[in-house]
């Protein structure tokens, strides 16, 4: 498998023996992005373009009486002001029913007589420049009347506060076992109850369009997305446009976490506007904009209860899953509710369940995909029932968990909602953490510093990372030079998917990596595929870019000339479950609720590990945004569907500062559901932190009796815990007597 390149050298095919794989190679884009020579959607150049702003409903409930759009038409710059009555018919957003829809919701571009949310796009404004635009948005006056309010109150005590008078869309029971008769004999039974704030998924940079419309009919279209070809299908169908007359491209995107993976109506109305008057149009949504009506995440409430024999095995779960979505249903809106049901009851060995989830519509800004989607709010209620299970066995955290958990040789093993785990050793990788961690030791430094009087705690948590399950594409082509171009149907924002594909290819045909250049994110130089979400792009699209350079290979050990271009469709087997343990170290003021966690250790196996460099930077990435959610994050909204937390003055996000020490290492257990062999690790930091971190704090506090608590754990709410749980002690209930007396 020779051939001259174009100095006369013969590299040759299949002789390289250095491995790529494993290794930490540099990203190939860093150097581009830290210096500034990123191109991001806003960084697009387009010719004479029309500048796109929106006038947005200022209430939750509410009927249309009048639109005036008198004055905006009259200002300096304005070309066009649309509202839904002269926008004319368009298509419905396609929504993945992995649960049915009961009944489908409305998906207008623009209001359409009802207001549904506050910051929902009701006038669309063209103008000449992004001030001119925004200047006539302010200026279109919306008449209306109230049609009710919007019972919103996270954190707020009663089980179904926050779903009040809300419309159920979707719903899925899994029943297996009696499990009546279960709880009625079991020696112990836990319950829990759960509340997910609302996250803001708070990417850098904001959502963002920009179309340039070329005769006749032609669109090019930079998105700042997760999934360019969706993009396209979609728009051709919203819009009845040729497909093969739309480009997408999505180059650098400055972080999505699931809130672009599907289109938002700001970005149909600005590849209509560009249709209808023929020129290039541009939308960039402000960080208000964002905050009012881009995709949430989380927002879930759950309840379980847990059924456990005298020597602290698990018998029996029951869950009840209630997950919020907005009046209109992004593509994956229907995941979380899903995920947080399904994936239950975890690693641990629970024959009989009864389990059940719904989607509920609210009027406020929609619920979609956020990093984990649904996998932390799994984890955090099975987790939180195994702590309630240690402390009413009186075994340790550590143990029961090593009780329950799955063996190895149980795999692959089909779970009571129907799932197959496919491969890993649990109780292994526990123990590798615990006793890496020294946890004898750590309990005992821990008692000692509550000898002393303060509040010190340990947490743990074990969690389940499922990665999609589907296909992906790849293009491999070797040019008679012996370069190899990799196009991919996925797309990446940061994960570095050109040089882990570039390691994926130059091990598979044995050549050197500096030989071969990746391409993905653009529908015309790459082939149609999913995108990048749900862990899926280096263990279904890799195996693509693996099975492709495969078939490769064998063309030319048959002789085959170059060029040589193969195109590969791979579907895996099923998903691939990625898996790990954390264990967090904190230190609660008694004085302030203020929690510092001291330490954090993580061991995860996320199957074949292609660079080691870049799942360690997404796994503390992803505990970056688990310890938002744990500790400070969370969407505030009144009574009346108004937002309290619109700026990142009033919603708070973890700084450099607030990242404890973390210590990552990792276990490698192959999946056999794909070529690759790989699992999930992008959303392991967000499913298992929350979970360890609570567990820790709420440890910390057991000693005044603190046996719940509910995220985000701000300073205030766990003070306000302490002195609840103090003036509930005997001690406590006896100086307030005294008090009063005085």
């Amino acid at each position: 498998m020779e051939f001259a390149d174009s100095k006369g050298k013969s590299p040759s095919v299949g002789q390289l023996t250095d491995k790529s794989i494993g290794r930490s190679l540099h990203d190939r884009r860093a150097r581009s992005l830290v210096t500034g020579h990123g191109s991001f959607t806003d960084d697009v150049r387009l010719e004479n373009p029309l500048h796109l702003a929106f006038t947005r409903s200022p209430c939750a409930d509410g009927v249309i009486e009048a639109i005036d759009t008198t004055e905006a038409r009259a200002m300096t710059g304005v070309l066009s002001v649309i509202t839904a009555a002269n926008l004319g018919s368009v298509g419905k957003l396609a929504v993945n029913e992995i649960i049915p829809l009961s009944e489908p919701l409305p998906w207008p571009v623009l209001a359409d007589g009802t207001l549904d949310a506050v910051g929902q796009p009701v006038a669309a404004v063209l103008a000449e420049t992004l001030l001119q635009a925004a200047d006539a948005a302010d200026a279109v006056e919306i008449g209306f009347r109230e049609a009710g309010s919007v019972s919103q109150s996270p954190g707020a005590q009663s089980h179904n506060s926050n779903f009040a008078g809300s419309q159920s869309v979707a719903a899925k029971n899994w029943r297996q076992g009696d499990v009546a008769s279960i709880f009625d004999a079991a020696a112990h039974v836990v319950s829990v109850r759960v509340q997910h704030a609302r996250l803001a998924p708070a990417s850098l940079e904001p959502r963002s369009i920009a179309v340039r419309y070329d005769d006749p009919g032609f669109f090019t279209i930079w998105h700042s997305t997760q999934t360019p070809h969706r993009t396209r299908e979609q728009l051709a169908a919203i819009l009845d446009l040729d497909p093969q007359k739309v480009r997408v491209i999505a180059t650098d995107v400055g972080g999505a976490f699931g809130m672009k993976a599907s289109l938002y109506p700001e970005e149909v109305m600005a590849v209509w506007a560009a249709r209808h008057f023929g020129r290039s149009v541009r939308w960039v949504a402000s960080r208000s904009d964002d905050f009012l009506s881009a995709t949430q995440g989380r927002g879930v409430e759950s309840s379980g209860a847990l059924a456990v024999d005298r020597d602290g095995h698990f018998l029996a779960l029951r869950a009840d899953v209630q997950a919020p979505v907005g009046r209109w249903l992004p593509n994956s809106a229907l995941i979380p509710a899903w995920n947080a049901a399904r994936i239950l009851p975890g690693p641990y060995a629970v024959n009989a369940i009864d389990i059940k989830t719904q989607a509920v519509a609210q009027n406020l800004a929609p619920v979609g995909i956020y990093r984990g989607a649904g996998r932390p709010e799994a984890c955090f209620l099975m987790e939180r029932l195994v702590e309630k299970a240690a402390l009413a066995t009186g075994l340790s955290p550590c143990e029961i968990r090593q009780r329950n958990l799955l063996p190895q040789e149980a795999m692959p093993r089909t779970t009571p909602t129907g799932n197959t785990l496919d491969s890993g050793d649990y109780r292994r990788l526990l123990a590798q953490l615990t006793t890496g961690a020294d946890y004898a030791a750590r309990v005992v430094a821990r008692n000692t510093a509550r000898g002393f009087g303060r509040l010190r705690g340990l947490g743990l948590a074990f969690y389940l990372e499922p990665s999609g399950d589907g296909w992906e594409t790849a293009r491999v082509t070797m040019d008679d030079h012996g370069a190899v171009l990799v196009a991919s149907g996925s797309s990446a924002q940061g994960q570095a998917r050109e040089t882990a594909y570039a390691q994926i290819a130059a091990d598979a045909l044995g050549i050197e990596i500096e030989r071969v250049t990746v391409v993905c994110g653009d529908t015309e130089t790459a082939p149609a595929g999913i995108g990048a979400l749900a862990s899926r792009a280096t263990a279904i699209g890799g195996s693509a870019v693996l099975e492709a350079c495969r078939k490769l290979r064998d063309r030319l050990a048959k002789g085959e000339g170059l060029p040589i271009t193969v195109d590969v469709k791979y579907r895996n087997k099923g998903q691939a479950w990625g898996y790990g343990a954390y264990l967090i170290e904190v230190e609660v003021d008694g004085d302030t609720g203020e929690v510092q966690v001291l330490e954090a250790l993580a061991v995860d196996d996320a199957g074949v590990v292609v660079n080691p460099a870049f799942a360690e930077g997404q796994i503390r990435g992803g505990f970056a945004q688990g310890l938002g959610e744990a500790l400070m994050e969370r969407i505030v909204y009144d009574d009346q569907g108004q937002l309290l937390t619109g700026s990142l003055m009033d919603y708070a996000l973890p700084r450099a500062d607030d990242m404890p020490s973390l210590t990552v290492q990792t276990m490698e257990t192959a999946s056999p559901m794909n070529s690759l062999g790989a699992k999930g690790v992008g959303e392991a930091g967000t499913i298992g932190a929350p979970a360890a971190i609570v567990n820790a704090v709420i440890d910390a506090l057991s000693p005044l009796g603190v046996t719940d608590l509910q995220m985000p754990l701000t300073p205030h709410r766990v003070w306000q815990a302490i002195q609840q749980a103090r003036s509930d002690s005997p001690a406590g209930k006896s100086d307030s007597k005294e008090s009063s007396s005085i």
